[in-house]
C-alpha cells in the first residue's frame, strides 16, 4: 500500500467528517493517536472537547444554543487498564463495557450499527490501542450501511501488530463533503506519523479546512512505561 502523506489526505479533502488516526512515532518511543470533528451545522459546531479522566468529552461551546444532542454528545476517547479507546460516537462506552466483560473489540461493536442520521447514515468509526509490557499494536473498525442502503450493515475489523515506525493508519467517515454525505470506502489509509506530539498536532490542525473544523484530540502514549501527553485544540476559545 502507499504510504500518503497526512497533511496531504486533509488539505484536499473539505469535508472528511470525523477523523481517527492511530500509530507509531518515528523513534518507535510513542503510541501515536489523533482524533478530529467538524461541522457542517451550527449544532455540530457549537462543541468543544473537554477532558474527562482519562479521556475526553465533547460539550456544548454555548449550551443554550444546543439544539440536538443525540449523536453530537459524547465521549470520543476513553482508557481502560492498558487499552485506549478512541471512537467517532457513543461507541465508546459500548466497547469498553465489552471489554471490560471480557468481549473482544470486534464483538463488542456487534451490538451496535452505522448511526441513525437518515440520508448519510454517518458510519462509526472506532479504534482501540494496547499498550503493556513494552509492546504495542491496535485495531481499527467501521460499521457502515450497504451502499446507503440501511437494511444491511457492513462491517470491518482490522487489526495491526507490531506497527512500523513512523507509520499510521487513517479513518475518517466520509470520503467527501456531498448531499448526502458518502460514507468512507476501503481499508484505513496508511500515513506517515512524524514530529513530537506538538508538531503532529499542529500538522493536522492546520490541514483540516477553516470553515468545518470544531476540535482535535491528540494522544502520545510512552510504550515502554505506559505514561502520556494530550493536546487539544478547539476552535471555539
Amino acid at each position: 500500500m502507499e504510504m500518503l502523506s497526512l497533511a496531504s489526505e486533509l488539505h484536499q479533502n473539505s469535508y472528511p467528517g470525523r477523523g481517527i488516526v492511530i500509530g507509531k512515532s518515528e523513534d518507535g518511543q510513542k503510541a501515536v493517536t489523533a482524533y478530529f470533528i467538524m461541522g457542517r451545522s451550527s449544532n455540530s459546531r457549537n462543541r468543544v472537547f473537554v477532558t474527562e479522566k482519562e479521556g475526553i468529552r465533547t460539550e456544548a461551546f454555548e449550551p443554550s444554543k444546543l439544539e440536538d444532542p443525540s449523536l453530537i454528545i459524547y465521549a470520543p476517547v476513553r482508557v481502560l487498564g492498558k487499552d485506549t479507546i478512541v471512537t467517532n460516537g457513543d461507541q465508546t462506552d459500548t466497547i469498553y463495557d465489552g471489554l471490560e466483560a471480557g468481549l473482544t473489540f470486534e464483538q463488542s461493536l456487534r451490538s451496535r450499527e452505522f448511526e441513525p442520521d437518515a440520508p448519510n447514515y454517518t458510519p462509526r468509526i472506532s479504534g482501540v490501542m494496547h499498550v503493556e509490557n513494552g509492546k504495542y499494536d491496535y485495531q481499527m473498525s467501521i460499521l457502515k450501511s450497504n451502499n446507503g442502503n440501511p437494511d444491511a450493515c457492513n462491517r470491518y475489523t482490522f487489526s495491526y501488530e507490531n506497527p512500523v515506525n513512523g507509520e499510521g493508519h487513517f479513518i475518517h467517515t466520509y470520503m467527501h463533503d456531498g448531499n448526502p454525505l458518502p460514507s468512507f470506502e476501503g481499508e484505513p489509509k496508511l500515513v506517515k506519523i512524524s514530529g513530537d506530539i506538538d508538531e503532529f498536532a499542529e500538522l493536522v490542525w492546520t490541514n483540516l479546512n477553516e470553515e468545518n473544523k470544531v476540535s482535535l484530540f491528540v494522544r502520545y502514549i510512552d510504550i515502554a512505561t505506559g505514561a502520556y501527553e494530550t493536546r487539544i485544540i478547539n476552535k471555539n476559545q
